[in-house]
């Protein structure tokens, strides 16, 4: 019942303008994809280079973090070295153990790793890996402090704010936002457990099945030019933000008080804004990318269909939307025979 009235609500209050979609399946073009591995995470730098990442969510994950060649063949980055952590070794500084993210940013690779393999638990401090993009080297590491994370976190996404250096992540297991300082390296938890961070469903429907799950504070996006983060549960219908000034110097009570509700949409993972304030998400249960416009407070469906499988994650370059399929509601067991894919759109 509260999920049907969260629809209702959807319905009722978004303003949409087409239901259509914008771009037809036909212009959804397809960037590679690979065998038996669950690509989340994707990103483009400025060269355009192309850099995905695998969770550590089963045991025969071949590499945390690759880069596409010009020939679409996917190489470890920056080495093979850092990829080869196995379920099981210690964990090691200088070595992905669980990576979930990568963001791209002025020459910059940020590394998102949850240090969670297999959801059993946080085996040390996540961090985040930054690399160098001229030299292919490690140039910093960001390390949570221990008041910023709980045992039973999983570190989601996150968004690099340039202009005040501050980075900006969601914990999808544990509700909550994670702020770092990137000049001191010093870490906050705020809005941990907050309405607008927790999940509001346990299950969502897709193609007329049942996925069951509780999934918080997930999907990201960072209005620089405004200072406005906007954030949203996976499971849940509510798109929300908060002014990044505020959760920079605000106490927590001014952090709680200027949480602003901007719309109610459909179920979503991947976010992502572009610079004329369109901002796209995922549609899970309709296999659709919508796109929010936050200027005039309306939505559209983007593109709808096949190629389109529980979009993950994606990433602007050079007037396209590029995007990851994890598929992660049709995984049973075994996946050495699926293939999962990244695509993008012409904007």
């Amino acid at each position: 019942m509260k999920k049907l009235l969260l629809l209702l609500l959807i319905v009722l209050s978004q303003k949409v303008t087409s239901q259509e979609p914008i771009v037809s399946q036909s212009e959804v073009e397809k960037v590679t994809a690979f065998k038996g591995q669950q690509v989340t995470g994707i990103s483009l730098s400025q060269a355009g280079r192309i850099f995905a990442n695998f969770p550590r969510w089963r045991k025969n994950v071949e590499h945390s973090v690759v880069e596409m060649g010009n020939n679409k063949k996917a190489a470890p980055y920056p080495n093979a070295k850092w990829n080869s952590w196995k379920v099981g070794e210690k964990d090691q500084d200088s070595i992905f153990v669980a990576v979930q993210s990568v963001i791209a940013s002025e020459n910059e690779l940020f590394v998102l790793d949850t240090r969670n393999p297999l959801f059993q638990g946080v085996v040390n401090n996540p961090r985040i890996f930054v690399f160098d993009l001229e030299s292919d080297k490690l140039k910093h590491i960001y390390e949570l402090g221990k008041d910023s994370f709980y045992r039973d976190s999983y570190i989601n996404d996150l968004r690099v704010d340039r202009t005040n250096d501050h980075i900006y992540l969601t914990d999808s297991n544990h509700a909550g936002l994670v702020v770092i300082d990137m000049a001191t390296g010093a870490s906050k938890r705020v809005l941990s457990d907050h309405y607008s961070t927790l999940a509001e469903t346990d299950e969502l429907t897709i193609n007329g099945e049942q996925y069951k799950n509780t999934i918080h504070s997930d999907g990201i996006a960072l209005d620089e030019a405004e200072g406005l983060l906007y954030y949203h549960a996976l499971t849940g219908y509510t798109l929300y933000s908060v002014p990044t000034k505020t959760l920079r110097e605000g106490s927590k009570e001014d952090i709680q008080k200027s949480v602003k509700e901007v719309a109610k949409t459909t179920a979503p993972d991947g976010m992502i804004l572009n610079s004329d304030g369109m901002l796209y998400l995922a549609d899970l249960e309709n296999n659709a990318i919508m796109r929010y416009n936050t200027k005039l407070g309306e939505q559209e469906v983007l593109a709808q269909g096949e190629k389109i499988r529980w979009a993950d994650t994606f990433s602007l370059y050079d007037g396209y939307l590029y995007y990851t399929n994890s598929r992660i509601n049709e995984v049973r067991g075994d996946i050495s025979d699926m293939k999962f894919s990244i695509y993008r759109i012409k904007l």
